[in-house]
């Protein structure tokens, strides 16, 4: 949204403002749940790592990578503060690791699903009564779950540092998956490039659009029966 308000597009100022306010919102309050999620999982299975580490929290300023904040306002997707953790103390180091760095996107998809239903809800009262007002509430909501599904495609992408690099772990053999996370850290500014070139915005934004498509059938059945 505001790679399209600097670029020039017509963007209406009331849709920039509610999108800002949406993208704070996830900022400091939908990205420490996706790093809580993380550190909660682990700590569940085994791992307290976290724990002494102060990531075992809803507070937001111990979760917030400013940068990566600032991607979440210019392009809808970004992250925090990874969570640390150590697979020694999993039973199944693959299997537990990977459903620690499932956690984080499923928390987002879940916040996304709640922000939909609450923007078909607010729907169907500004359709029945028509005060405007409802009408940018709905809006927020629906910007909040549009960031959140993002940030989950975004992070379930299979390579590291992202959570799906983690997720792919269970299918790969050991040799390959340790000979990938050699090149970590190539791979991570070769996805900032990807980012901030707009490389990754049709795969993601499709993907996004299925999900959100998926969610919004979902949540506006009752609604729908009731008009």
């Amino acid at each position: 949204m505001l790679l399209d308000l600097l670029s020039g597009a017509d963007v209406g100022l009331v849709d920039t403002i509610v999108y800002i306010l949406s993208a704070v919102a996830v900022i400091f309050l939908t990205m420490p749940v996706h790093e809580f999620a993380h550190a909660f999982a682990a700590y569940k299975l085994g791992d307290q790592t976290q724990k002494y580490a102060g990531r075992l929290t809803l507070n937001p300023f111990a979760h917030i990578d400013w940068f990566g904040a600032l991607c979440i306002l210019l392009a809808g997707f970004g992250w925090a503060k990874p969570v640390q953790v150590n697979p020694y103390y999993f039973k199944k180091h693959k299997r537990d690791m990977a459903i620690t760095a499932f956690a984080g996107p499923l928390a987002n998809l879940i916040v996304a699903f709640i922000c939909i239903f609450a923007y078909n809800f607010l729907a169907f009262v500004y359709y029945t009564i028509g005060f405007s007002l409802i009408a940018y509430v709905a809006m927020f909501f629906d910007y909040i779950a549009l960031i959140n599904i993002s940030l989950a495609v975004f992070n379930l992408i299979p390579v590291p540092p992202l959570d799906g690099s983690k997720i792919l772990a269970i299918v790969l053999p050991d040799r390959l998956y340790y000979k990938l996370m050699q090149y970590e850290r190539y791979i991570y500014f070769a996805v900032m490039i990807l980012i901030f070139t707009g490389a990754l915005d049709t795969p993601i934004y499709v993907a996004r659009n299925y999900v959100y498509g998926l969610f919004n059938g979902i949540a506006s059945l009752p609604f729908n029966l009731l008009m």
